[in-house]
């Protein structure tokens, strides 16, 4: 397991980013969270096996169907053993 930190940077707010990516990660089997940042990009921590994170990253260069992905940032962390993918509404502290 590994755990990394992506930066979506582009129009990935009000384009169901969050809901897609959760989508996504679900089905690939990808833990982590997924928040909008104020800045207007869209903060994602993701844990799972590596082949797996880099098919997750790929999608992220993409998005849904609205998003127009600009760049995208890709920073390793320490694992924090997610047990679920989950989307943060406001912005809290995580």
């Amino acid at each position: 397991m590994k755990h990394i930190n992506i930066k979506v940077i582009g129009k990935v707010q009000g384009v169901f980013f969050r809901a897609s990516t959760k989508a996504v990660a679900d089905q690939m089997g990808v833990k982590g969270k997924v928040r909008n940042e104020k800045d207007g990009s869209v903060l994602i921590e993701a844990e799972a096996d590596q082949i797996t994170l880099d098919m997750f990253v790929e999608w992220c260069h993409k998005g849904p169907e609205k998003a127009n992905v600009e760049q995208v940032l890709v920073e390793e962390g320490e694992l924090q053993g997610y047990t679920n993918f989950v989307v943060i509404k406001k912005n809290l502290l995580w």
